[in-house]
């Protein structure tokens, strides 16, 4: 099957996202009212979507897309969470929600469509993350402590962004969901098999 060159994309791309987008619209504008839209449900594993790869975001999937923005934001803060990714609530498409902003800071939320790492650090770094499809399951993972990713935003434009630290966490664990990965398979198989035993566990207690 042949490829089409990336320029090409990105023409046909705008050319559809005319209709797809809402006239520049941003991730703050999704959350006007936030605090009363019903949070998505969130998937917990084993469900089977979090282990499928996703499909990349078209031009014409933008508007569905936007339909799913209040509902995903109002999951990811009410949980909390710092991160939700499309599968997590059952979405077989390339992108997630990112916002590191401390709690009582302002919020600073992302929206990253068809995420590539376009490099990452040799340095790595140590940090303990959680996960909202693995609730109350913690566990230190190795990453690169920086990263430069690239996306496209609600308009369409191709954005790159340096990130460290949590940031570059975030964005890394996000981007394994839409690979079908969770962040315990970065562990070894004794401890990731004990946290999947003790989260179903729970989720048993939790269902009587």
């Amino acid at each position: 099957m042949q490829v089409l060159p990336r320029e090409m994309l990105a023409r046909d791309w705008h050319k559809q996202s005319s209709l797809a987008t809402s006239q520049g619209m941003s991730e703050f504008d999704f959350l006007s009212g936030i605090d009363a839209v019903p949070p998505t449900p969130i998937l917990i594993a084993p469900a089977p979507v979090l282990r499928q790869v996703t499909r990349d975001v078209r031009a014409e999937d933008m508007a569905f897309l936007r339909e799913q923005l209040p509902g995903m934001f109002s999951a990811m803060y009410k949980a909390p969470g710092i991160g939700l990714a499309a599968p997590q609530v059952g979405l077989d498409m390339r992108f997630a929600l990112v916002d590191v902003a401390e709690e009582d800071a302002p919020r600073e939320p992302m929206v990253l469509i068809n995420p590539e790492i376009v490099t990452d650090s040799e340095q790595m770094a140590v940090r303990e993350e959680g996960c909202l499809s693995l609730p109350n399951q913690y566990a230190e993972v190795i990453r690169p402590e920086s990263i430069r990713v690239r996306y496209r935003d609600l308009a369409g434009e191709i954005i790159e962004r340096d990130a460290d630290g949590l940031l570059a966490t975030c964005i890394q664990h996000e981007m394994d969901h839409l690979e079908g990965i969770l962040f315990v398979d970065h562990l070894s198989t004794l401890k990731r098999n004990m946290i999947m035993r003790r989260l179903a566990k729970e989720q048993k207690l939790r269902r009587r």
